[in-house]
């Protein structure tokens, strides 16, 4: 028999907090974290603007000496893992590390750090290449990083499934929990790639908001006037726990996960299929994972990244799971005040969705002012609301038809 795995502790970073109590109570405020470019001079390009982390002090976590070994995305991942496991009052020691594990994914990685080595090596040559560059940069360093500072000898990884990568790492610990690999798991994802490369590279396929003129408005997922995502920046970080786990030690229980669901569209490497089927199929796998119908979502967390095709096939995907339920369902999409935070986004709103649980609140989405037959939902248009939260899905989709759902419940005996 599988075990029971809840969720005991969230560490959130983010551009509207660098922290889980300022990151939600600025979402239930409707606060956007999307402001003009300020870690690069943007001025040439096509989009100037995105949702950056704004006075992070990574020393709070890491000391000076180590701050210059990691790229960004990696600190973020130690801040929230820290504030996650804070959160949990779980110790990791010699009695309990082999049992706590470390899966933390991202996007990207260390996409600045790669630019700026590789200036270096453009106009200086390969000798002047910094002998951190690697371990700097690389994916699953966030993870290998936690797991050092932190102790935890359980099993680690780290997924890299764009878009989808920390709902992955989040579901497959919930797994390794299940099965009774590892009692305890710090998973989520973390993300840092508002650089010239990254910008540039989303702006080339214009996926991105051109709304330069009006930063907070540009992020407006299933909005009329939506023109593309914002890109986003921190991390996400849940500590999942074997139940009996949790109640040994007298844990505050937040919330337990209990469906995850994994597809495929198998149709374009950018495009989800016009459809939904693979979003559909997707949020069923997860309930059927718990051996749930939908009639008991109470609540989605969506993907919503506020691109056209995204907010309308997500839309009806979303019909097709819940029939005429779907207009009394609840669906926001945090992307709007967040901004995409890529492969950290799975992880970001697996802890929101905890916390609207957690509070029985759901979080807005803001921007709503142009409606959009297509997008004809309730998504919690611009103020928070309490809410009866028994279930709850966390939706992300990847480039390469890659998906994710994760479905959460109010925690019960």
């Amino acid at each position: 028999m599988s075990r029971r795995v809840v969720v005991t502790g969230v560490g959130l970073v983010s551009a509207v907090g660098v922290d889980t109590e300022s990151t939600w109570q600025g979402l239930l405020q409707g606060r956007s974290g999307v402001a003009t470019i300020s870690h690069f001079d943007a001025s040439d390009f096509p989009t100037r603007i995105a949702a950056e982390v704004k006075g992070f002090d990574p020393l709070l976590y890491v000391d000076r000496k180590n701050v210059k070994k990691m790229d960004p995305f990696i600190l973020y991942a130690v801040a929230a893992s820290s504030q996650a496991l804070k959160c949990a009052g779980l110790e990791i020691s010699d009695e309990n590390a082999d049992r706590v594990g470390t899966y933390i994914a991202s996007g990207i990685g260390g996409f600045g750090t790669i630019e700026k080595e590789h200036e270096k090596f453009i106009k200086m040559g390969p000798r002047r290449i910094s002998p951190f560059f690697i371990p700097a940069a690389i994916i699953n360093l966030a993870a290998g990083q936690v797991s050092i500072i932190f102790g935890a000898r359980g099993p680690n990884s780290a997924t890299a499934t764009a878009c989808s990568a920390s709902s992955h790492a989040v579901g497959d610990s919930f797994k390794l929990i299940q099965r009774g690999a590892a009692d305890v798991m710090i998973a989520g994802g973390a993300e840092a790639a508002i650089t010239p490369m990254g910008v540039g590279g989303f702006a080339a396929m214009k996926a991105l908001s051109t709304r330069n003129e009006e930063p907070e408005k540009a992020s407006r997922p299933f909005d009329g006037g939506r023109d593309g995502f914002v890109v986003g920046e921190g991390s996400g970080i849940l500590i999942l726990e074997a139940l009996e786990h949790a109640q040994a030690r007298g844990a505050r229980i937040l919330a337990e996960i209990v469906g995850y669901g994994m597809s495929g569209d198998a149709h374009h490497i950018t495009a989800p299929p016009e459809d939904g089927s693979g979003a559909l199929r997707v949020m069923s796998n997860a309930l059927e994972d718990a051996g749930l119908d939908p009639s008991v979502v109470d609540y989605i967390n969506a993907h919503g990244t506020s691109t056209p095709p995204n907010d309308r096939i997500e839309t009806r995907a979303i019909k097709d799971l819940l029939g005429a339920r779907a207009y009394d369902v609840p669906v926001s999409s945090t992307k709007s005040m967040t901004g995409h935070l890529l492969g950290a986004a799975g992880g970001l709103e697996g802890g929101i969705t905890v916390l609207a649980i957690r509070d029985q609140t759901l979080p807005p989405t803001v921007n709503q002012e142009i409606p959009d037959p297509e997008c004809d939902l309730d998504y919690v248009a611009n103020e928070a609301r309490k809410a009866e939260v028994r279930y709850a899905l966390s939706n992300s989709f990847g480039f390469g038809g890659t998906n994710a759902s994760l479905l959460f419940k109010r925690y019960e005996e």
